[in-house]
């Protein structure tokens, strides 16, 4: 069964500082785009789609052109920048952040004709996640169905700051809601809390599901997320330059309206990423664990 992996990186990435898309964190300077890459080829994905800005396009290239497609593995790079925008809505003055993740899906439309998975750059999912929700898209119908990797919040949170995540709910194997909860922290007691309102914070549940952008699709999801977008737009003042179209609030639309339902994959694996610089050391520490344990070789794609 063919399958595609899309992989946003297109993030300023504001939070880190930096381009943190190409930051080396592996033994050889690997980045974490290049394990997740290496967990899907073995998987069986045999297409990687890259959602990028133009400042990153040769190194992408560099990275990893040459040694997917002499495995067999296809590779696509596009761009989520302004041109995709529809014609009725005028770029405000200032506005320099993309539109989100549901706009990244969406600039990928004319690269994807197969199931596909998405994923962010900056985070590690584990391989046996990409195994799990590969054999979930080859079950996928072409249309009302889609699936994700689901992670307990208190893997997925980062000492160094706040954290955006989408608070999931589930009944029967299926997901029933996702809350996009943005300002997530590790207090000092140990507690898990959304600080978005409150300084003392919401307290939340560690073990609840969180959605970490990894979802699976069929390419049917382009047309709602086409209109969701334009939704979007129509609905924006016009001086907002921050708002952004938010994939799992695409997802939430279609459950609460029955015209999909999203079977939840669960997954125990440890989230790292670089949402902040302090994060790297960590990162790096993590990834030197996993080469010594036997899961990644001592260079990838070699």
């Amino acid at each position: 069964m063919k399958a595609a992996l899309v992989i946003m990186a297109a993030g300023l990435g504001s939070r880190y500082g930096g381009v943190k898309q190409i930051a080396g964190v592996g033994p050889n300077g690997e980045i974490l785009m290049q394990y997740s890459v290496f967990d899907a080829v073995r998987a069986g994905f045999d297409k990687v789609v890259f959602i990028i800005t133009h400042e990153i396009y040769d190194g992408l290239r560099e990275l990893f052109d040459e040694k997917l497609r002499a495995r067999g593995v296809e590779v696509r790079c596009v761009f989520q920048d302004f041109s995709s925008v529809p014609s009725f809505y005028r770029i405000p003055e200032g506005r320099v952040k993309p539109f989100g993740t549901a706009h990244a899906v969406l600039c990928a439309r004319d690269a994807v004709s197969e199931p596909f998975a998405v994923i962010n750059a900056d985070d590690y999912y584990g391989a046996e996640a990409f195994a799990t929700i590969f054999r979930e898209l080859t079950a996928l119908p072409a249309s009302g169905r889609a699936t994700m990797v689901g992670y307990r919040l208190k893997n997925t949170v980062s000492e160094n700051g706040t954290v955006t995540r989408g608070i999931c709910e589930e009944k029967d194997g299926l997901l029933t809601a996702v809350r996009e909860t943005y300002k997530i922290s590790v207090f000092p007691d140990g507690s898990i809390r959304d600080t978005y309102k409150l300084p003392e914070g919401e307290l939340l549940d560690p073990e609840a599901p969180v959605s970490m952008n990894f979802w699976g699709f069929a390419p049917s999801i382009f047309d709602e997320d086409e209109a969701y977008f334009e939704r979007f737009l129509r609905s924006l003042k016009q001086d907002d330059i921050k708002s952004e179209c938010l994939l799992p609030m695409l997802v939430d639309e279609l459950i609460k309206a029955g015209r999909m339902s999203v079977s939840m994959l669960h997954t125990d694996a440890r989230w790292f990423g670089m949402t902040y610089k302090e994060d790297r050391p960590t990162v790096q520490e993590e990834i030197k664990k996993l080469h010594d344990a036997g899961v990644y070789p001592p260079v990838l794609f070699e």
